[in-house]
């Protein structure tokens, strides 16, 4: 309940959520599925209906849609109906960002191997070889390296659980 309006819900955790939006963003992410995935982040147990995204994060319906629409697409959330309730809920898929980031491997990969190409092409500019060539292998050290960190996480996750 909200001080000023026992009605309204309160959203705990809004500015935090929108600075982690707000970092994200500037990395790259879609800014409106970047606040919709933080606010689910920091949702009651039972996630948040597109009218409570929408008051939570003071946009149209139409902006949740959109985001939701997006999220579930990329597997970050899932929308959960419930036969005692008139609207759905969406909730954040558990696990899921780390699965996402192992699964980019195969994109890495190829991704180095066109910049490879474009470094190919410049037989007497060095730099632009070098850049080339320095960047696509930093792209198969991604796709090395990121199974081991989430083997990593995983064990480190336990260990939490455990104690």
């Amino acid at each position: 309940m909200n001080a000023q309006d026992p009605a309204l819900p309160v959203h705990h955790g809004v500015d935090a959520a929108e600075a982690a939006a707000a970092m994200i963003a500037a990395v790259g992410f879609p800014r409106m599925p970047g606040r919709v995935m933080m606010a689910l982040i920091a949702a009651p147990a039972d996630g948040y209906t597109a009218a409570e995204l929408a008051d939570r994060l003071g946009v149209s319906a139409a902006a949740v849609s959109g985001a939701v629409r997006y999220l579930q697409t990329i597997q970050v959330i899932r929308r959960v109906s419930r036969p005692d309730r008139r609207r759905d809920q969406y909730v954040i898929i558990p696990d899921t960002w780390y699965g996402l980031m192992t699964n980019n491997g195969p994109i890495y990969d190829r991704l180095a191997a066109h910049i490879e190409a474009i470094g190919a092409e410049h037989d007497e500019d060095h730099a632009a070889r070098d850049r080339a060539s320095e960047m696509a292998e930093f792209f198969r050290f991604m796709a090395r390296r990121m199974p081991e960190l989430v083997d990593e996480w995983e064990t480190y996750r336990a260990g939490l659980r455990d104690n």
